[in-house]
Formats: C-alpha cells, structure tokens, sequence
C-alpha cells in the first residue's frame, strides 16, 4: 500500500506549554519486525500529565508524542514472519497493543531476567520525533512499533477503550501482582488510589481470591466504583486522616495490619503512611511514584516490622496478554467502562489534559 506522508500528532515542545497539533513525517520504509498501525484510541494516563508538565523523574528527548497507552490497526508490515509476543499470527488489519523495547541481550534481560530493565529499552513517548521512526506515541493518527517491541493482538471482542487502558494502567496491576508472587486467599489487601490503577487494582485483588480489600482515595464517585470493582470497604482521603485510616485498618484485621498495601497514588507521602498500614512481615509494592518528588520516611520500620517493599515498573508483554484476558474473562461482571469518561478528538488534546490534570476525568480517551 501507499504510506502516508506526514501523521498528524500532538507534540510537546516545551514542558508545561500548550501541546500542537503537528505533521511528523511517517517512515518510508519499516524495518524487518516492525509495524506501522493506524492509531485507533488511546487513553490518556497520568503519566502523560506529569510527562506533559516536566515532573518525570525519567529523561525526556523533546519534542515527542504524547501519549502510551495505544490501541492500533495494523496497515503495513516489516519483511519477516509476524507473531505476536504470545505466539499468535499477526496480518494485515489486526488490532494491536505494544510494548517498550527490550534487547534481549543486557544484563538485565539475560540474567537478571528482567527485561522491563533492559540496559537499551527504548520507550514510546519519551523519544523525539526529529529521527526515525518518528512516531512513536499514541496521540498521532499513525504509530510505528520498533522491531524488539512486545506486541499482543486485541481479541475481537475488547472495544478500543478496554484494549488501551489495558495496555497500561491494567499491565501495570498484572506487573505488580507477579512482583507480589501472587495473592493469598486469606491476606487483607490495601490498596492507596483510587485512579485508574487502584481501581482496576481493586477488581484484581478481588479476583484473585483475597479476604478483604480496603481502597483508599477520593472523591466518592471514583470511591463509589471501587466498590463496584470488588473493594469490601473504602476509606475517603477527604473525610479521615492517616490516623484514623490506620486505626480502621487495624480494627479490620485483629490489629495487626494489612498484609499487603498496594500504592497507585503518585504521592510520595503516601509512602509513609503505607508503612504504617502493613503489618509485620507483610509485603508493600508501590507502583505510583514516577515523579521526582520527594518525603522523610523512619527507615527503622522496614527493620522493626521486617517489611518486604517491591517496586513495580510498567510490564513486560505477559503483562499485556494477561490484562486484555482479564478483561476479556471478567468484562460480563465488571463495568471497566465504568471508568472511561470521555472520548476527545486529537484537536481536543489540551482540554482533555488540562480536566486530566484537575482530576476531572478518570480514564479519557483521545480518538485520532
């Protein structure tokens, strides 16, 4: 087929300022193993916010794509035999979600057997348009998926919505379940944030089989859902302090604690008063701290309580197959559309981040 020439796709240049509406050029050729795909959504994260307004911890070549979370058809192929990541065959009008890269040969990948660490990951969002491939983030009418990059083809029944928070916010969750080695059926989960992450955490947990599950957050509404999504109780950040939150807590496991606190927040203080929530022994995974903020914590209680704290980045592409089957597997009793809030157009990019930003929007979506 004849490619396009240029993609029209949002561009940040400079943090904090108004995002454009640009022509990056799309490649004319694709290498062997990779992709070109029509975008056809992609929900907008948190991530993109903090990306957006320059409060990343991680390094950012401006200027770039906004945008990860992508859903896209596939339109061209590189030369090669096309499989996705879990085996299945890929052609010609497939949709797809994509992962970061990963090489395959570093230390992290080989021995460590960590390839969300790889030494040479390159990550979609975070790299200019000024070189080839270009496109490489999800709010552009076309996407390129480099040749090392996981790929999971979307089963046909997953609307475009689902597939894309899938290829995030719900691979992160199945990321940090697998760094949690997995849920015990008689543990008490509590989950801090009641974003799009600790609120798909929540259905999770549930359905992994744990005793109880305490989400913690704000507003009501977002508390509301959480409660749809399996979590036993919920504690409003807007109506308790840490103190009392603490105090329920305990009351609800025979004052020990829980046994395994998630962190979606983003906060960093929400840190401390995670430890204060685990019990003794119990495990704390944090997922939400990406931004380069800082807190104090008292580094006696990871010893005096002899804690296990795990951090959870992004997902390899197990992570991916595993949230699009979770959705797949449980959409018939689970409203996940509960959480998409809006559809916005590409030229609608700046008001959809700034409600984003304001905590107006729980999981929007752009449709380029």
């Amino acid at each position: 087929m004849t490619l396009p020439e240029f993609s029209k796709s949002a561009v940040v240049r400079q943090f904090g300022a108004p995002i454009g509406i640009e022509d990056v050029p799309v490649p004319r050729e694709i290498e062997p193993g990779a992709i070109l795909t029509r975008i056809e959504m992609c929900s907008i994260c948190g991530t993109d916010v903090h990306l957006w307004q320059g409060s990343l911890a991680t390094k950012v070549d401006l200027p770039i794509i906004l945008g990860h979370e992508m859903v896209g058809r596939i339109i061209a192929l590189g030369t090669g035999q096309h499989r996705d990541s879990v085996g299945q065959p890929l052609r010609i009008g497939d949709r797809i979600t994509w992962a970061h890269t990963s090489c395959g040969s570093c230390f992290f990948c080989t021995v460590a057997q960590e390839p969300t660490l790889c030494a040479h990951t390159r990550r979609y969002m975070y790299e200019t348009i000024n070189r080839f491939p270009y496109l490489l983030g999800g709010f552009s009418e076309y996407g390129y998926v480099m040749p090392d990059a996981g790929r999971i083809r979307v089963p046909d029944d997953i609307p475009n919505e689902l597939a894309s928070l899938s290829s995030c916010a719900l691979r992160s969750v199945m990321n940090a379940i697998d760094v949690l080695d997995g849920i015990g059926a008689t543990e008490v989960i509590v989950v801090q944030g009641c974003g799009p992450l600790g609120l798909l955490a929540t259905a999770v947990a549930k359905i992994s089989g744990a005793r109880r599950v305490i989400t913690i957050g704000a507003p009501d509404a977002r508390l509301m859902i959480a409660s749809e999504f399996g979590a036993d109780e919920t504690l409003s950040i807007e109506r308790t302090s840490p103190e009392q939150r603490n105090e329920r807590v305990k009351s609800l496991t025979d004052g020990r604690g829980a046994d395994i606190v998630m962190e979606f927040t983003g906060h960093p203080q929400a840190f401390n008063e995670g430890l204060d929530l685990i019990r003794r022994g119990g495990r704390y995974v944090v997922v939400g701290q990406l931004g380069s903020g800082t807190t104090t914590i008292k580094p006696s209680l990871i010893v005096s309580k002899q804690l296990r704290i795990l951090g959870s980045l992004s997902g390899r592409a197990k992570a991916y197959w595993k949230a699009l089957d979770f959705i797949a597997t449980h959409r018939a009793h689970i409203s996940f559309e509960r959480m998409i809030s809006n559809h916005y157009t590409l030229d609608e990019v700046n008001v959809a981040m700034q409600r984003m930003k304001n905590y107006e929007e729980i999981k929007p979506v752009i449709q380029p």
